[in-house]
This record gives structure tokens, C-alpha cells and sequence, in this order.
């Protein structure tokens, strides 16, 4: 399940790339115009800030605006960022393995072999998705009756 951090995280990049001319855009802003609670969301973006997806700006006209193109920033970034690991189970993860302890061999496991099918149709999606993407697509699925 994706968890509320992630949700609010890829709202609000959504939000900052769509509003970059604005740049850079207080905390308040986002959290008031997404609907997303202000302390939370400030943790997220601090998070973002400290994956190099983000920078910052403070003081009175200070914010938080986008360092990479939107080109380049794919959700499969943003959900390791703020999640970890999108594989279901360690051993299947690309970025964060493990073994399992109760598993005596992997080649042989049902759920390893279920859940390695399951990782890679998950990241076929978010590892070619950018965020200028998400966007574009947000911005057509308006538009279509």
C-alpha cells in the first residue's frame, strides 16, 4: 500500500513543478492548496531536500523549488526516498537486500519468485515515470470528458 507519505510527497512535487514559475513556494501554500497537514508535509520536504530532489530557500520570500528538470525525477526515486525499499519482501529488493532467515534457498521459494515478478511489474511502471509525466498526464485526464 502506498503510504501517506509518498501520496502527499508526489502531490506536492506535482504541485511545486506546476507552480515552478512561482518558485520558490512556501510550505503554507502547498499544504493549504493540497490539502496535506503542514508539519507532515514539512518533514517530507525536508526529506526530499536531504535526497537532492529538492532545494531551499529561506527567510520571507522562501520556499522550496525543484533542483533537478522534471524530466529527470522518476517515482521510483521519490518512493525510495521517502519509503525505502519498493520491494514487498527484502530479498527481492534492488537497493535494500536481505535474505530471509526462514528461507534456506531463494531460487527455490513460491513467494520469492511471486514477489521478485511482482517488484519488477511495479518498477517496470515507476522507474519509467517521471514527474513531468505524472504531470502531463494529470493535466490531460482534466481535460478528457
Amino acid at each position: 500500500m502506498l503510504s501517506n507519505k509518498t501520496k502527499y510527497g508526489i502531490k506536492a512535487l506535482l504541485y511545486i513543478y506546476k507552480n515552478s514559475e512561482e518558485a520558490p513556494i512556501p510550505i503554507s501554500k502547498i499544504a493549504a492548496d493540497e490539502n496535506i497537514p503542514r508539519k507532515f508535509l514539512e518533514s517530507i520536504l525536508l526529506t526530499l531536500r536531504k535526497g537532492k530532489i529538492l532545494g531551499a530557500k529561506k527567510g520571507k520570500y522562501g520556499g522550496y523549488y525543484l533542483l533537478m528538470n522534471a524530466e529527470d525525477i522518476y517515482m521510483s526515486e521519490v518512493m525510495r526516498i521517502l519509503d525505502g525499499p519498493i520491494a514487498m519482501i527484502p530479498c527481492v529488493s534492488l537497493n535494500f537486500y536481505e535474505s530471509c532467515a526462514d528461507c534456506p534457498d531463494e531460487e527455490f521459494c513460491g513467494v520469492h519468485g511471486l514477489m521478485l515478478e511482482v517488484r519488477n511489474s511495479v518498477l517496470k511502471v515507476l522507474a519509467h515515470k517521471s514527474l513531468a509525466q505524472l504531470a502531463k498526464e494529470n493535466d490531460e485526464s482534466k481535460v478528457s470528458p
